[in-house]
């Protein structure tokens, strides 16, 4: 059955009066005069003979009528609209500053090497990378979407998952000289294990190991504690200790032999890595066709 236009038309200035609280202000949304919207709201009365607006000198209220016809027709009216929107969008063209916090380990060794890729496919969008707590809030920060490691706690941001990627346990060639290999994880409670700081509770992580179903978890102590992955990988390399790190953070290291995978038999443990953004009834396009792009490194690289 072919839609009213005229009865779309006047449902939809009636819904701007309502949501605009008089003929005047919902006229200049509507670029119409007030007599205009008022006319409109007459002739939308006369079609369903039913009296929809009690108008008086101080406000407009709905009537009963009126009411029942606002509360039925307005989500439909909301989906015209979103329907709209995104049609309108995927014809438009990506613009405008983008604010992005991503995890260092997934900029450094995933995303930057393919930032001219983004650049070339979208030249009208300003790209600012910086790096902020997992646990901020997005918009207290400034920023329109994050990539961010470990699980994500529920809130107003939508999430989606990027990867896992391996949790692995390293050691230099020159600190294994020095003090011995251990043979099982157990051992490592005599070896000076270097932490790291969980961002979401403020305590160094807890090492643990998994294998076909098995979980070992090790109890480690260390004279040094970081909360930056660099100063600590760069302490391990120097020979300072035992470490625990993401096998994306070191798979160059392990390459070039200037880090050993101590328990490669302990493959279990792995760490999530998600991306996340403000949830909105339209997300930007900017920040939808970012979403695309890391989402395409990450399928890259597993």
């Amino acid at each position: 059955m072919p839609i009213d236009a005229r009865l779309l038309s006047g449902v939809t200035i009636l819904a701007a009066v309502v949501e605009h609280g008089s003929f005047t202000r919902a006229a200049t949304l509507l670029g119409l005069s007030p007599s205009g919207v008022s006319r409109a709201i007459s002739r939308l009365e006369a079609r369903m003979a039913v009296r929809l607006i009690a108008r008086s000198t101080r406000a407009l209220k709905l009537t009963a009528e009126g009411s029942r016809l606002y509360e039925m027709a307005a989500p439909h009216l909301a989906a015209i609209e979103e329907a709209a929107t995104a049609a309108s969008r995927d014809a438009s063209e990506v613009t405008g500053l983008l604010r992005v916090s991503v995890a260092a380990a997934f900029a450094r060794h995933v995303l930057s090497s393919r930032l001219p890729e983004f650049a070339r496919r979208y030249p009208a969008v300003d790209l600012h990378i910086s790096q902020h707590s997992d646990t901020g809030d997005l918009n207290a920060d400034g920023v329109d979407v994050a990539v961010r490691f470990g699980a994500q706690p529920s809130s107003s941001m939508i999430s989606r998952r990027l990867l896992e990627t391996r949790v692995l346990t390293v050691a230099s060639p020159a600190y294994l000289e020095k003090f011995g290999r251990p043979a099982h994880p157990s051992e490592l409670t005599n070896h000076n294990c270097l932490q790291f700081v969980d961002p979401q509770s403020g305590r160094p992580f807890e090492w643990e190991f998994q294998r076909a179903g098995e979980t070992l978890p090790v109890s480690t102590v260390g004279k040094q504690t970081f909360s930056d992955v660099d100063t600590k990988i760069g302490a391990c390399l120097a020979g300072g200790g035992v470490t625990q790190a993401l096998a994306i953070s070191v798979q160059e290291e392990l390459r070039r032999g200037t880090l050993v995978d101590l328990f490669p038999e302990w493959p279990g443990e792995t760490f999530p890595l998600y991306i996340v953004w403000p949830s909105r009834k339209f997300t930007p396009l900017k920040v939808e066709k970012f979403v695309e792009f890391c989402v395409e490194a990450a399928e890259e690289i597993t």
